[in-house]
């Protein structure tokens, strides 16, 4: 079925209905499975090493997960041949070899050059800040929506930024995957982009809303996003294929980065089109709220 001028109104009402049933959904498994919290948040063990530089992460990983017994961060240092290595604290009584063993297989001279242990308060301290600065970029972003657009107009795109933070946040708690820094740093990113998004959407709705008072909301709407549609798609089809990009050749320290930052920008696409443009209809925006008032000329 194509989509057209005639049907948009329809598939935005159904599009914006499976956008908050995604939501719903997203919530409960945020607040049932909860997310699985990086060592960045819970503390561990990080050790730096230095090794044949011809070596690759590949062939490090999983002789550290043989016997550490447990999973393995390895990421690229400053210089060829130095590896950042990230695990959680052993078990207390667990008798494991030293690192040097454990790759020996690899017929390299391995040096442990330092090893440092991130406590869980440290941890705490972090998860508490990343929470902080989430909260602060959703207050600063409410005060200039408010400021910017009529409270109803605003509140499609305030919910937008909710819709996809969420929905990022479900994904990770469905599936499970390790939620570290660098994943906060993709949610504080989705909300700058989905804003860009909402604001394109909601500044056209609002020229159309003084430049054409006598169509109704949803006409404006449509007329909105068709006006907005192909910079929206050539702008999210951009980032995505730089996003991709990092996906696919970024390697596993940016994989958690790289997937959020995939879904993030599809969902804020989609949600900037649907709940953006529909909330305000529900709540029942009409041109009249930005034509000029007349003043009154009794004394």
């Amino acid at each position: 079925m194509m989509i057209n001028m005639k049907n948009a109104t329809t598939w935005r009402h159904f599009t914006s209905a499976v956008s908050v049933l995604l939501m719903v959904i997203s919530v409960f498994l945020i607040t049932s499975k909860g997310l699985n919290w990086g060592l960045d948040f819970t503390g561990g063990v990080v050790s730096e090493i230095q090794l044949n530089s011809n070596i690759t992460s590949s062939e490090i990983e999983p002789l550290l997960k043989a016997g550490l017994k447990q999973d393995v961060t390895v990421i690229a240092a400053g210089e060829p041949g130095r590896w950042v290595l990230r695990y959680a604290v052993p078990a207390v009584g667990a008798e494991l070899p030293p690192i040097s063993q454990m790759l020996s297989p690899l017929a390299s001279d391995v040096q442990v050059l330092n090893t440092s242990i991130v406590g869980p308060q440290v941890g705490q301290e972090l998860a508490e800040q990343g929470g902080l600065a989430l909260l602060v970029s959703m207050l600063c972003i409410l005060g200039y929506l408010s400021y910017r657009f009529e409270w109803r107009l605003a509140s499609g795109s305030l919910f937008a930024l909710t819709h996809d933070v969420v929905f990022v946040l479900g994904f990770f708690a469905a599936t499970q995957m390790e939620f570290n820094l660098t994943v906060l740093a993709a949610v504080l990113a989705i909300l700058g982009y989905s804003l860009n998004d909402s604001i394109i959407i909601a500044d056209r709705i609002r020229e159309l809303l003084i430049a054409k008072p006598k169509c109704s909301i949803e006409e404006i709407n449509n007329h909105a996003i068709k006006a907005t549609f192909s910079r929206t798609m050539v702008t999210s089809g951009t980032t995505l294929m730089t996003v991709g990009a990092l996906w696919l050749l970024g390697g596993g320290p940016l994989e958690g980065f790289a997937i959020a930052m995939f879904i993030g920008i599809v969902t804020g696409t989609w949600s900037s089109i649907s709940v953006g443009t529909t909330l305000p209809e529900l709540f029942g925006l009409r041109p009249e709220h930005y034509l000029p008032k007349p003043i009154s000329e009794e004394p």
